[in-house]
C-alpha cells in the first residue's frame, strides 16, 4: 500500500468546498457523543453505549436503506445491568429515521482518529483539482452524489446487513475516480513503506488504478481473511460513479503541469 502525500497538480482557484467537507468532518468527529473519551483514551462502557446510539441514529444502515426495516429496539446511550453483566440498555426508538437522508449524515461520521485523517488526506491531496475542474456548486453536488452512489452500492450487495455503515471514503472515492479520468498523467508524491517510507513520484493512473485495484481485490473477500469493518464495496461503487461522472468532462480538461521538481537528488528529466 503507498501512502499519497501531495500532487504535482496546482489548482487555479481556492478549493472552498474541499477545506469546508474536511472542516465539517473534523467538527463532527469532535462533537460526536462517545468519541471525546476515546481521544483522550477512556473508552469505556458508558462512552461506547453513547456511541451506538448515535450510530444507530445518523449511520446509514442497508437492511434500512434496502427493505426500510427500522429496528424494533435501539441502544438509548445509557448503561443497565442485565443477565451477563453491564451493557447498554436498548428500547423503541423515540426518533423518526429518513433512510435517504442517513445517508447523507453518514458521510460526515468516522469511528476513530486514523479513520477521520486517512479519508481527509485523501480529499484535501486529490479534491481541490476535481473542484477546480467543476466548479464549487457542481463539485459539491459531484461529491454527495458519489457518496450516495457508494452507499446505496453497498447496500444492495449486503442487505440484510444492520451494521451502521459510516464515513465519507464512498464520496472520496468518487473523487479518487473523477481524478483518474480527468488527470492520469499528474504526478503524485508517496510514501511507500519498504523497510523505511520511501518517497516515490508516481503518475496517478498508477496510484490511483494500485487503489482501485486492491478494493476490487478485498470487496471480493481476497487478500483478506475477513472484510472487518472496511466497507470495500462502498469504495468500489464511489470510484466508479466518479469515473463515470467525470468521463464526459475528460476532453475538456487541460493536462497538469509538467513537474521540473527533484527526485533522488537529480534533475528529473522524464520523471513518471
Amino acid at each position: 500500500m503507498v501512502i499519497p502525500v501531495h500532487d504535482v497538480n496546482p489548482a487555479r482557484g481556492t478549493p472552498y468546498v474541499t477545506y469546508a467537507l474536511i472542516a465539517t468532518n473534523v467538527l463532527v468527529f469532535l462533537y460526536t457523543p462517545g468519541l471525546a473519551g476515546s481521544v483522550a483514551g477512556d473508552s469505556g462502557l458508558s462512552q461506547l453505549c453513547h456511541l451506538q446510539a448515535f450510530l444507530d441514529h445518523y449511520a446509514a444502515v442497508p437492511q434500512e436503506l434496502i427493505h426500510h426495516q427500522m429496528p424494533r429496539l435501539v441502544p438509548t446511550g445509557e448503561v443497565g445491568a442485565g443477565t451477563h453483566g453491564p451493557g447498554c440498555l436498548v428500547s423503541a426508538p423515540d426518533y423518526d429515521k429518513s433512510p435517504p437522508l442517513s445517508v447523507l449524515t453518514a458521510m460526515f461520521l468516522h469511528g476513530s482518529w486514523l479513520h477521520l485523517l486517512g479519508n481527509m488526506l485523501f480529499l484535501l491531496i486529490f479534491g481541490n483539482n476535481i473542484e477546480d475542474r467543476l466548479g464549487h456548486v457542481r463539485f459539491a453536488l459531484f461529491y454527495v452524489a458519489c457518496g450516495y452512489a457508494a452507499g446505496y452500492g453497498f447496500a444492495l450487495l449486503n442487505d440484510s446487513s444492520a451494521d451502521p455503515l459510516l464515513g465519507a471514503s464512498g464520496a472520496i472515492a468518487g473523487v479518487l475516480g473523477a481524478y483518474l479520468v480527468l488527470y492520469p498523467r499528474a504526478r503524485v508524491w508517496v510514501l511507500v513503506p519498504f523497510l523505511v517510507f520511501l518517497p516515490l513520484r508516481l503518475p496517478a493512473w498508477l496510484v490511483l488504478g494500485f487503489w482501485f485495484a486492491l478494493q476490487a481485490v478485498y470487496s471480493s473477500g481476497g487478500g483478506v481473511s475477513t472484510a472487518g469493518t472496511v466497507a470495500y464495496e462502498a469504495h468500489v461503487a464511489g470510484f466508479l460513479a466518479g469515473m463515470l461522472l467525470a468521463w464526459p468532462l475528460r476532453r475538456g480538461t487541460p493536462p497538469p503541469p509538467e513537474p521540473r521538481s527533484l527526485l533522488w537528488g537529480r534533475q528529473a528529466r522524464h520523471g513518471w
